[in-house]
């Protein structure tokens, strides 16, 4: 086996596979968290169940198969790939944007408003940044599904560190499949570790975080 043409492999295809998870994941981070902020006010609160449970179907679907409704409009290729991560993405993004503000207590917004605050100052101001960790903790878990659900991006010709490892079981290559795996196993390791420093980083000290069970997840 030549071990440089598969190191160059693993580099390039480590480069696929980010770009999927990186466009996937920020799709889905670009809708959620305004989704999640969205139902979490008094006046679209009734559309919360609603609109948990539509992101939520999108997990129960199997990652094929939504690739596999999405090719007739989109084709094969990277873009159905992107739109199955941003699926999979979407429901921790949003469950975790919502409990966050939703688990705040409600005598910290009532002293905004009795200082004077908006709408726009209390959520800026006061929600955001103390429910600031548990949607980060949603963004860190819908990254990790993206890196794992890409391998699958193989099937439809996405590229991706899935082409290591269905070409290991193709050719009953050990050593290509795990090629593909714990290259994989790294970067999921890598984008939790990153997203786990910004959360210290970007946590406003002397602030105590809302909390979630959804956060633990």
């Amino acid at each position: 086996m030549d071990w440089g043409l598969l190191w160059g492999e693993i580099q390039r295809l480590s480069i696929q596979h980010m770009i999927l998870v990186a466009v996937g994941g920020g799709m889905a981070i670009v809708v959620g968290v305004p989704a999640g902020i969205l139902i979490s006010r008094p006046a679209f609160g009734r559309f919360a169940q609603t609109v948990v449970g539509i992101a939520s179907v999108g997990q129960t679907v199997p990652s094929l198969a939504v690739v596999g409704i999405m090719m007739p409009l989109l084709g094969v290729g990277f873009k159905p790939a992107v739109f199955a991560l941003f699926v999979y993405a979407l429901l921790p993004v949003v469950l975790n944007t919502y409990a966050g503000i939703r688990n705040i207590d409600p005598s910290i917004i009532e002293a905004g408003r009795g200082m004077g605050m908006t709408g726009a100052q209390i959520l800026f101001k006061v929600e955001l940044p103390l429910a600031f960790s548990v949607i980060m903790a949603g963004i860190r878990t819908a990254m990790v599904i993206c890196v794992g659900t890409a391998t699958f991006a193989h099937l439809i010709g996405g590229g991706g560190l899935g082409d290591l490892i269905f070409l290991g079981i193709a050719l009953l290559d050990m050593t290509t499949l795990l090629a593909g795996a714990i290259s994989a196993a790294i970067l999921a390791v890598l984008v939790d570790f990153l997203f786990g420093r910004i959360v210290r980083a970007c946590t406003p000290r002397g602030i105590a975080p809302a909390s979630s069970p959804e956060a633990a997840k």
